[in-house]
């Protein structure tokens, strides 16, 4: 089901109803309603993957419970990697077999030998890199000792299959999300309406930046060769603001919808392409996957402890894997490795948290450097970008080749002066509200309720214009 469907317009209306107004004297009756919800809400697309959610839960369920029933080292070690097996198990064969069958294949190629490699029509269940993630920090934190197990069956498979943040984040944390399920919750006039306020932003992004972005993305990138550099250039661009629109728009629009219902997700976006810095704009982007691979990664593989060589490699490593985690393609391990080429300089020099605090707090303006720095890693981020969109590298190189070509300095072919003036409008409503949870979470506090309201209902009018303008798409981490 999808966030901007009709489908879901009639789905969560109901459920709130039911949740708030029939269950709410009832905790359990709650967490119930909320795990048939979010069943019914994936199995929307295909009601046969619900059995993987379902047995991954009970894997991790019943390993967190045996966790708690011993202490010796070798047996919780054997628990550990059971949950670790089976649900990298399902996600390695479901999103990565052809990928290593197909890389096997052509490596023996390079020895003059040919082998069939076996490629399987195999579906990719939609959101199993999140769920997957989710549910394995239970299992380590437990391990761990940085969490109790739970024996509530019913809470725990609630927190796996979450609906609002199931299939493409923010990945939460069992310490976070879980102890959530257990307490009463009482209904939040104001907490609701910021939760609406920020659904409202995030189907801003998606239907409205993200959507319109993806028409001109999709038609200069599908058909790259027949354009000059400049045009690609800003086929990249585009996309590079469809890719930010697309996810910090599910971001909002899962972190809005569970306020509803008294729950806290965590902030996954703040506004990354203000940073100044590859360093912070990893702060900043998907902070719910970079944070993951910090604290069950990066970390324990020695993090930056360790001598030169140890911070390199390590820098390599979770760039790397974070770029395969997002698919089955040499583009993203390019796109990843990329990005560690851009942080090492700044970790070795020990200038990679140099940029804590956002962005010219408490000014209208940037200063002049501060400006420059946002340009290039801007920048440098849209050329990462074109790894991550291409089809495959030599496309990307193709891409890259021409833009780098004289004919980066003729006009662009297509020129959307709506779209850019749109993208001008976007820029600025976030800069403002850079400093917020969301860019309109403050906007017109101070303002009279009539003005606001009026605001709100040109969003609203702008939104529905935009969703029949555009083509409806995908929100684009589906695939991951």
């Amino acid at each position: 089901m999808l966030f901007n469907s009709i489908e879901f317009a009639f789905f969560l209306p109901i459920v709130f109803l039911l949740y708030w107004f029939v269950l709410n004297k009832n905790l359990k009756n709650q967490n119930i309603l909320l795990l048939l919800a979010s069943y019914i809400f994936y199995g929307w697309w295909d009601w046969r993957f619900l059995s993987l959610i379902i047995f991954s839960s009970f894997v991790d369920y019943f390993v967190g419970i045996s966790l708690s029933k011993t202490e010796k080292i070798n047996k919780r070690k054997i628990l550990l990697w059971t949950s670790i097996g089976v649900n990298l198990g399902f996600l390695g064969f479901f999103k990565y077999y052809n990928f290593f069958a197909e890389s096997f294949a052509e490596a023996f190629t390079l020895f003059g030998a040919s082998i069939d490699p076996n490629r399987l029509n195999i579906i990719l269940p939609v959101g199993i890199s999140f769920y997957t993630f989710q549910t394995l920090s239970y299992s380590i934190d437990v391990y761990r000792n940085k969490l109790k197990p739970t024996k509530d069956l019913i809470a725990f498979f609630a927190f796996v299959s979450f609906f609002p943040q199931l299939v493409a984040g923010p990945i939460e944390r069992a310490t976070n999300l879980l102890p959530q399920f257990y307490k009463k919750r009482r209904f939040d006039y104001g907490e609701a309406i910021d939760g609406l306020k920020q659904i409202l932003w995030g189907l801003f992004k998606k239907i409205v930046i993200a959507d319109s972005c993806a028409k001109y993305a999709n038609l200069i990138f599908n058909d790259s060769g027949d354009y000059s550099g400049s045009t690609l250039l800003l086929g990249a661009v585009f996309f590079t603001f469809q890719i930010y629109g697309d996810f910090s728009g599910y971001s909002d629009i899962a972190i809005g919808t569970s306020r509803l219902f008294g729950f806290n997700l965590m902030k996954n976006f703040a506004f990354p392409y203000f940073s100044r810095d590859i360093a912070e704009f990893w702060r900043r982007w998907h902070i719910s996957l970079s944070t993951w691979f910090r604290d069950y990664l990066y970390i324990p593989l020695g993090g930056s402890r360790g001598g030169t060589l140890m911070k390199v490699r390590n820098t390599f490593i979770i760039f790397i894997v974070s770029g395969f985690w997002h698919g089955a393609n040499w583009t993203f391990i390019i796109w990843g490795a990329l990005n560690a080429v851009y942080f090492l300089p700044l970790l070795l020099l020990n200038k990679n948290r140099q940029h804590i605090e956002v962005v010219a707090k408490d000014n209208y303006f940037p200063k002049f450097r501060e400006l420059f720095n946002i340009l290039i890693t801007f920048g440098l981020t849209i050329l990462a970008w074109i790894f991550f969109r291409a089809e495959n590298i030599a496309h990307a190189w193709q891409i890259l080749t021409e833009i780098f070509s004289k004919s980066l300095f003729t006009l662009p072919t297509e020129r959307p002066y709506t779209i850019l003036l749109l993208l001008v409008v976007f820029t600025i409503f976030e800069w403002l509200g850079r400093d917020g949870e969301y860019a309109i979470a403050r906007l017109g506090k101070s303002w009279k309720t009539p003005v606001r309201w009026l605001v709100y209902y040109l969003f609203i009018i702008t939104i529905i214009y935009f969703s029949f303008a555009n083509s409806k798409q995908e929100f684009i981490y589906f695939q991951f």
